[in-house]
């Protein structure tokens, strides 16, 4: 390809990619105020209401004018000051509808006005408009292209040439900062945002960042692009396709709201993909002739694999061959249950329902004995049951058992508490999602969920940059023990790992005794403390950022603690909001004094991960035992000290 050497260059190809794709084209001037072919009455206007109503009386034949009308007025006014809430409540009116009432035979209903035909893409109005100018106040900009369905501006491009040296795609960037600052109104219907000097392109949210403007690397399916194409083109012909686009705007963006603060989502190409793949395999699994086997989505740690969860949960619910189904959510870990039940329950709108937590067995018994419906989250444990038998619950085939980290052997699918989920739904359809390969032995996962549907691994998310490579170093605290002995806890910790304190608590309970007591002994603690606090304080010198201790028990967490105050007292506060240590894990009334202090509420851990999270609170390190292990991101969290026996799938 012959190099793209203007921004000129650039807006027309995409233009050109644009048009190829059903788009009709046109420049900014020609509908522009004043102007005998105008759509639109004045600057600050950015959608085009003639092209609006035309689209509201062809998909809602059976409303009304007055109906007609008032969706549009709701459409085209924003209600609130702020503009992620209006682009929020836009977003529902887009997905769902408008709400809208009228007089019909002497009595007032209520009805929704589609904004889009979500079925059929070719039923709606699709342009693409160059050098869109926007006023508000006493600022006037010009978005390089907006493309506009049924006259809504959905998505704004910002371009860049490739040829000069100042002009990245993060100048385009910053530009798009600008722009929502000082014309917002552009933003209010705006459901993705992408930036591209040609031979780069980035898509991202209104809220988005810039670590999380990400790359779209495919066109069709899950199989990148050859790298020989235009990062711009890419994208366009692989999102913007018109089929594709729709796809992704009705169930593939969502909003969190933590307190105040309201985030915008969406996914990245490998989550589209996989959760397509897995929707098509779900159908095909929960049909009459289906062998309820889904499959296995492997996504590697770090790449959103519980948003991937929450977009399929999301899709499946609202498939109507699956006419509405039961979303079982199963994790092996009471943190882990609650950890995903927070990431669902913060997608409430995605899901069109609010998703349920069993609290015990008997709860989970009754939410399962339901008509249709339901996301409901439990731990496997809950399926146990004193006599080897669980009640039979429901014959219906649109259950899906959705596990997380599908391989762990806690799970026990030949005769354990899988072989229980089988004997309470009978029908229910399997799928399972990993951070970290199945293996080739491991024939029970297999049997129970089916081949791979979707892989995204390591190389692939780090060359994305969804997430960040791994560098390894080892230090060494030398066991002070006899020879011998040593060669003995070097066998044990072949052996031993970070669940088995969990699963086989009796088995396992002398060797890991063993091996606790000499990891933990107070001189091997403190020559950890010195090491550790002299190796963060030299690597936060040249890099600012935090660090997560993982310790083998509780015990030793607190002795390191200790340890580690007493090289730095001034790092320390019995106040959640204060000190730069602290230690989060669990606890009961019948733990020893010495580690009481540092058992928190769950409220309290939500509240120190929130500073834990922000990089310019002083809280700089926490200490775990296995809290905060997965799940939890962090990007200013950038080196991790590992002092337990860890492999697998728990040291991914």
């Amino acid at each position: 390809m012959t190099p793209i050497m203007t921004e000129t260059d650039v807006e027309q190809a995409a233009l050109d990619w644009l048009r190829e794709l059903g788009y009709t084209v046109l420049h900014g001037g020609r509908i522009a105020p004043g102007e005998a072919t105008a759509e639109r009455g004045s600057y600050n206007e950015v959608v085009l209401k003639g092209r609006l109503r035309d689209a509201l009386y062809r998909l809602n034949p059976h409303l009304p004018e007055v109906a007609v009308e008032e969706a549009l007025r709701k459409v085209v006014t924003p209600q609130s000051p702020a503009l992620i809430v209006n682009n929020r409540a836009f977003h529902r009116m887009l997905v769902n509808g408008v709400e809208v009432e009228y007089m019909r035979d002497g009595r007032l209903v209520g009805d929704r006005a589609v904004l889009a035909d979500w079925d059929n893409p070719y039923n709606n109005d699709w342009l693409a408009v160059n050098q869109f100018t926007v006023q508000e106040g006493v600022h006037n900009r010009r978005a390089d292209v907006v493309a506009f369905i049924n006259g809504m501006p959905l998505a704004v491009l910002e371009l860049k040439n490739a040829a000069t040296d100042k002009a990245d795609i993060w100048s385009a960037y910053n530009q798009l900062q600008t722009y929502k600052t000082q014309v917002p109104s552009l933003f209010t219907h705006n459901a993705l945002l992408m930036i591209s000097n040609g031979n780069q392109a980035r898509v991202g949210t209104l809220t988005a960042t810039r670590e999380w403007f990400l790359p779209w690397r495919t066109i069709e399916g899950e199989e990148p692009a050859p790298a020989t194409l235009p990062q711009l083109q890419v994208v366009l012909q692989g999102l913007f396709e018109r089929r594709r686009f729709l796809d992704y705007v009705r169930h593939f963006i969502v909003f969190e709201q933590d307190g105040p603060v309201i985030i915008k989502k969406m996914a990245g190409y490998h989550q589209f993909h996989a959760v397509n793949a897995a929707v098509k395999a779900t159908l095909t699994a929960s049909s009459s002739g289906g062998d309820k086997r889904i499959g296995v989505v492997w996504h590697t740690q770090g790449s959103g694999k519980s948003l991937t969860m929450a977009f399929f949960t999301g899709k499946v619910v609202l498939h109507p061959k699956m006419e509405n189904p039961t979303i079982v959510v199963l994790t092996d870990r009471n943190d882990l249950d609650n950890q995903l039940f927070g990431n669902f329950a913060l997608c409430n709108e995605l899901l069109r329902q609010n998703p349920v937590q069993a609290d015990s067995r008997a709860d989970l018994v009754n939410l399962l004995k339901v008509e249709s419906g339901g996301v409901v989250f439990t731990t496997i444990q809950k399926f146990l049951s004193e006599d080897g038998r669980f009640p039979l619950l429901s014959q219906r085939r649109n259950i899906v058992v959705m596990a997380d980290e599908a391989h762990r052997s806690q799970y026990d699918f030949i005769d354990g508490f899988a072989y229980n989920i089988r004997q309470a739904l009978p029908n229910a359809s399997f799928i399972g999602f990993t951070g970290t390969p199945v293996e080739l032995s491991d024939r029970n996962t297999q049997a129970v969920f089916g081949d791979y549907i979707s892989i995204y691994d390591i190389e692939q998310a780090v060359a994305d940059g969804s997430t960040v490579p791994i560098y390894y170093e080892a230090r060494y605290a030398k066991l002070e023990l006899p020879e011998i002995e040593l060669s003995a806890v070097d066998d044990e910790f072949e052996e031993v790992t970070e669940t088995e304190e969990e699963s086989t608590r009796e088995k396992m309970k002398s060797r890991w005794g063993r091996l606790e007591a000499v990891v933990g002994a107070e001189q091997r603690i403190e020559k950890i403390a010195r090491d550790l606090v002299t190796h963060f304080e030299t690597r936060t010198e040249v890099l600012e950022g935090k660090a997560m201790v993982v310790a083998m028990s509780r015990r030793i967490c607190v002795s390191l603690y200790d340890a580690i105050v007493a090289l730095r007292p001034e790092w320390h506060s019995d106040d959640d909001s204060q000190g730069s240590i602290k230690i989060v894990m669990t606890g009961s009334a019948s733990d020893e004094v010495s580690m009481q202090r540092h058992v928190r509420s769950k409220a309290r851990r939500d509240e120190l991960a929130k500073r834990f999270k922000k990089a310019d609170d002083p809280f700089r390190i926490v200490i775990v035992r296995d809290m905060w292990l997965t799940g939890f991101d962090a990007p200013c969290l950038h080196t991790m000290y590992i002092d337990k026996p860890m492999q697998g799938h728990g040291l991914m």
